[in-house]
């Protein structure tokens, strides 16, 4: 499909489908046959016909939690949508031209954070292993990381952190919008509501009067962040829904997380919560295995990998009502600290609706990625 935008043309936006072998028989039972979008520019048609065969810098756009990539190249009211920004910035020379693709990394579980997870599904390898080659082999994209970049919001924004960390050697440049970092405040703090949500689905239901607390406490495995069948029954639960509220949405979300951070084959769901689901004490142990994960605690891990990339950018918005400023601003210090040469920017908003930013961050990244 050709796009127009006013007088300026838009470039092509085509859909293909994928069979990955990575996701097969993953544990959520999730669809290994996706769709794959990815945006052409302008240019790449015109270089066709003039038998140019130019190739092309290539950005993976990586969304956030309930997202899939074809989403960013909806019909978006007051403002653009990924192709139509790209094309635009393009047309106003703000960037050159390069392949975006929007890949569908959605889950039973409403997304996840595109890490490899044995309770979801090996997701950093579907895009590294199958998805990278795979677009070099079908359209005229320049080879190797220098000329490869990822970007994201929120979970793709860490997604895009982690993998500048973990997988440097397939990119060359990552771009972070408010992307999850400082576990303590970003997550921490909404573990009473998941808790409330989830005991709504007790097999037990309270009933008002005494309680013995000691018992509660030892409840069929709730102690040591099991399921004791209520987190079954709420995903049962959603899964039967078309209109989840904002709770049931936030709860998902931190079984989400669970999952991506504290798997365990032992357990009923193939994870663990860093919670006692009765009494909401935290569990130490569990807890340190999310800090693993914080952007924040890998800096020094991974200093040379990120030193490596030619371009790192980071931005939040200072009321984030996630509270994910505070997490930009540490892992802003510790790579600076690092010696890792990035850029972090902060502006006036919160967590929402801020995809204006990618007016920064695209031309930002085929600064660092054109030949």
């Amino acid at each position: 499909m050709t796009l127009k935008r006013g007088k300026a043309a838009a470039g092509t936006f085509v859909v293909l489908e994928h069979v990955s072998q990575v996701l097969k028989g993953n544990p959520l039972g999730d669809p290994h046959l996706r769709k794959l979008g990815v945006w052409l520019p302008p240019q790449y048609d015109e270089d066709a016909t003039r038998g140019r065969g130019r190739h092309f810098p290539v950005l993976f756009d990586l969304v956030g939690f309930t997202g899939s990539g074809l989403a960013h190249a909806n019909w978006k009211p007051f403002g653009d949508n990924v192709p139509e920004r790209a094309a635009r910035l393009i047309h106003e020379r703000r960037m050159g031209p390069a392949i975006i693709v929007f890949p569908d990394c959605f889950t039973a579980l409403g997304g996840n954070q595109y890490i490899n997870s044995p309770a979801i599904g090996d997701y950093a390898d579907y895009l590294t292993g199958e998805l990278i080659p795979f677009v070099e082999r079908e359209f005229r994209a320049l080879p190797g990381r220098e000329h490869r970049g990822c970007f994201g919001k929120s979970s793709g924004g860490y997604g895009a952190m982690i993998h500048g960390m973990k997988y440097a050697r397939h990119w060359g440049a990552v771009a972070d919008h408010s992307g999850d970092a400082y576990f303590d405040f970003v997550y921490w703090h909404d573990w009473p509501n998941t808790l409330n949500t989830l005991a709504k689905h007790r097999a037990l239901k309270r009933k008002p009067g005494r309680a013995d607390m000691r018992r509660a406490a030892r409840y069929a495995g709730a102690a040591a962040g099991f399921d004791d069948g209520r987190m079954r029954r709420f995903l049962d639960h959603v899964w039967k829904k078309e209109k989840l509220s904002t709770a049931e949405v936030h709860c998902i979300m931190n079984l989400c997380m669970a999952a991506s951070y504290d798997p365990d084959p032992r357990a009923p769901l193939g994870f663990r919560v860093p919670f006692n689901l009765e009494t909401g004490e935290p569990l130490a142990g569990r807890w340190k295995n999310w800090q693993r994960h914080d952007p924040i605690h890998l800096v020094e891990r991974y200093r040379a990998n990120l030193r490596s990339l030619r371009g790192v950018y980071i931005d939040c918005g200072w009321r984030d009502q996630y509270h994910i400023h505070f997490g930009c601003r540490i892992l802003s210090q510790r790579l600076a600290a690092a010696g890792v040469r990035h850029v972090y920017e902060e502006f006036d908003d919160d967590h929402s609706d801020v995809d204006y930013r990618m007016d920064v961050s695209l031309p930002f990244l085929y600064r660092a990625l054109r030949p």
